[in-house]
């Protein structure tokens, strides 16, 4: 997979419902977990999505998530950029780059997914969430 971009929104509870009325005005394939798919089984999460992702025919792609009830949640800062891909050197140094003289929300290293994922701040004050994906074989 080649390196992509992308927004992700983040949501208090009502992902699912948003998700899926996004799809009804784009289309495509939208692919949906729990936090509970997971492992984690807090009936207070277990049902709320994790990761949302929504693939549409013209190229378009919107990610997003419910904020667990331990985070912070404030309306009109529920976005963030989302870089992706298995370019593992190009994406951690641009991870690299983006965090430097910002704030690392969650340090770049390997999920209970498989995967490294890291989020964090830059200077300017935009929110980024790197992923990088095992190389498909």
């Amino acid at each position: 997979m080649t390196s992509r971009l992308n927004p992700y929104l983040s949501f208090r509870d009502n992902a699912r419902e948003a998700m899926e009325h996004y799809q009804r005005v784009f289309g495509g394939d939208l692919r949906m977990n729990t936090f509970g798919e997971f492992g984690n089984p807090d009936p207070q999460v277990a049902d709320r999505i994790m990761h949302a992702q929504l693939e549409t025919d013209q190229g378009f792609t919107l990610m997003a998530s419910d904020t667990p009830p331990e985070m912070e949640f404030t309306p009109g800062t529920t976005m963030a950029v989302s870089l992706s891909g298995d370019d593992a050197d190009d994406l951690r140094r641009w991870w690299e780059q983006l965090a430097e003289g910002g704030t690392v929300t969650m340090p770049l290293e390997k999920q209970m997914w498989g995967d490294e994922f890291g989020m964090c701040m830059d200077r300017f004050g935009t929110s980024w969430m790197v992923n990088i994906g095992q190389p498909q074989g």
